[in-house]
């Protein structure tokens, strides 16, 4: 048996005797945590705590205990009221910048780490100032104190991003022909008719927002757009934008917009908006609203032009989008893609059955079966039709083309992916539609 092991019995034997002992209450849990006993710390510390919710040095030790389990958000929820008194522990201090270094939370971090330091310079860690670049100099380091060079030199630039030159058109996009005018009237028609639009004073840019359920086609609707046009087009995820360093994320989403702006006429297209632009109200970080900002300066064109970047984003929750966004001249046109019609699913049901091996096949019939599908949902019907069909023919020998009775057949053991976004969706149009912004949702439901 170890030493540590004979103290922690010996202490709840101590406590057995002689119960709620402040001084042996944090000297089993000390020796609880040592121990990596972690559950029974927490159990301890917040019997001791509800009998003195002020104690700093219990709530330190039960942010030990939540960190030991991986309750990280409970753990950052108590070192923020704890260290938010000016005489907060070194200790509490630099555990609580170690913490926020891992959520990716660096100016905080480094803010607590310089507190700590200031209050006892012992509890220096040299790794983690290494790494948050504490008291580093620009010459000698990438970070400086949380930021990155290149974040703040403009000698450093970030990579440039792809520009595709997408070949796919409106013809393969299936149905959605609101969507498709809406698109040519906002991004088409001002390309082909630059003089037109600008004897009435109308620039050539802007943003749509597309929303409505994953699956439907908003990306293909993209690329497509840029297609139609012979624009460039570049594709942005939450990847290519967000990083852990302060001013990274901001000089990333720079980069895009003035790559676009050098190839003119661009599209650029960012999936999962809301990812990058929620709404600041929810956020309790600095950085998430800076990023935000960038975001909606870029859109102005504060520090360039953008005329001929035209703009277009998808999500498929546009209720958490930072209402600036739909301010006129962002994404002042915002378009519900619902699931294809009934034409519209018989048409996508034709584009991707093109150049396969198929019998004369009933389309509308099909297209009937599948109510409610998304155009992910008819690939998916497709594709195991194409699988059942392979598997016959490696039965039989012989290859046999597809039938509307092979897709009946698939598109009943499919079932459709949009019901729970509309579950969701309609709770937003009905409780949180101001100004209408969510109207076709209920249209589309049959609710108005």
């Amino acid at each position: 048996m170890s030493d540590n092991t004979t103290t922690i019995q010996a202490l709840r034997e101590a406590l057995r005797l002689t119960p709620n002992h402040p001084l042996l209450e944090k000297l089993l849990a000390d020796h609880l945590l040592d121990a990596e006993l972690f559950s029974e710390a927490e159990s301890l510390l917040r019997a001791a705590l509800s009998r003195d919710p002020a104690d700093g040095e219990l709530k330190f030790k039960l942010a030990r205990a939540f960190q030991g389990q991986g309750k990280s958000s409970e753990a950052l929820v108590l070192l923020d009221d704890l260290n938010r008194h000016p005489k907060a522990s070194a200790e509490s201090l630099i555990f609580h910048a170690r913490m926020l270094f891992l959520a990716g939370e660096i100016a905080q971090a480094v803010e607590h780490y310089q507190r700590a330091v200031q209050v006892d310079p012992k509890v220096s860690d040299y790794e983690l100032a290494r790494r948050l670049g504490v008291g580093a100099r620009p010459e000698e380091s990438e970070v400086v104190d949380g930021r990155v060079r290149a974040g703040w030199d403009e000698a450093d630039e970030s990579p440039e991003p792809d520009v595709e030159r997408p070949k796919e058109t409106f013809t393969s996009v299936g149905g959605m022909e609101k969507v498709k005018e809406e698109v040519r009237l906002k991004i088409i028609y001002p390309l082909q008719h630059p003089e037109m639009y600008r004897a009435y004073g109308k620039k050539i840019g802007g943003g749509i927002l597309l929303y409505g359920p994953p699956g439907c086609g908003k990306t293909h609707l993209a690329r497509a757009t840029a297609g139609e046009i012979s624009a460039g087009f570049i594709s942005v995820g939450i990847n290519d934008v967000l990083e852990m360093w302060i001013g990274s994320s901001e000089r990333n989403l720079h980069a895009l917009f003035e790559q676009a702006r050098a190839t003119a006429p661009c599209v650029l297209f960012f999936d999962e908006v809301d990812a990058l632009g929620a709404s600041r109200s929810d956020m309790k970080q600095h950085a998430g609203r800076q990023l935000i900002n960038q975001f909606l300066s870029e859109m102005d064109g504060v520090s360039a032009s953008n005329e001929g970047v035209l703009i277009l984003a998808a999500t498929n929750a546009p209720w958490h989008l930072d209402s600036a966004f739909r301010r006129p001249g962002r994404f002042d046109r915002i378009l519900f893609v619902p699931p294809p019609d009934l034409p519209a699913r018989k048409e996508v049901l034709q584009i991707l059955c093109a150049g396969k091996p198929v019998e004369v096949i009933d389309y509308a019939e099909v297209a009937k079966k599948c109510e409610g599908f998304s155009g992910a949902d008819l690939r998916a019907v497709v594709e195991l039709a194409i699988e059942a069909k392979l598997q016959q023919a490696m039965r039989e020998g012989i290859p046999k083309p597809l039938s509307t009775k092979d897709f009946l057949k698939s598109a009943s053991q499919v079932k459709p992916s949009t019901r729970e976004w509309f579950a969701t969706a309609k709770n937003y149009a009905l409780y949180s539609n101001q100004g209408g912004t969510y109207d076709e949702i209920l249209q589309y439901l049959k609710m108005k």
